[in-house]
C-alpha cells in the first residue's frame, strides 16, 4: 500500500459466550474484501482483539460502516459479543518496514 491512506481500528473486549463470533468476523472479513476502497486488514486477539482495516479514503470507510450486513454483526456485537469496542479512524500518511525474509 501506498500512503496516503486510511486505517480504521477497532480494539474490542469479548464476552465469556462468544457463540458465533469467529464464523460472523470470518464473514465480515470476506466481504469487507468486496467494498470499493478496501486495501486490506491485519488481526489479532488475546485479552483484547485488534482489528485493523485499511481503505483508500474516508467515502469508502462510511459506505462499509452503512453496508447492510455489517450492520446486522454491529448490533449482534453490542447484543452478544462484546463487553466493549472502540474504533478509531486514523490517515496513515507515513508507511515502512523491516522483514528478514
Amino acid at each position: 500500500m501506498q500512503p496516503p491512506y486510511y486505517a480504521v481500528i477497532f480494539t474490542s473486549v469479548t464476552n465469556e459466550s462468544n457463540e458465533g463470533y469467529s464464523e460472523m468476523a470470518q464473514k465480515m472479513q470476506s466481504l469487507a474484501q468486496g467494498q470499493e476502497g478496501y486495501l486490506g486488514m491485519e488481526s489479532a486477539r488475546n485479552e483484547i482483539g485488534i482489528t485493523v482495516s485499511y481503505w483508500k479514503s474516508l467515502e469508502s470507510i462510511r459506505s462499509w460502516k452503512q453496508n447492510l450486513e455489517h450492520l446486522e454483526a454491529q448490533s449482534k456485537g453490542r447484543s452478544s459479543w462484546y463487553k466493549s469496542y472502540t474504533v478509531r479512524i486514523a490517515l496513515v500518511e507515513r508507511e515502512y518496514s523491516f522483514d528478514l525474509e
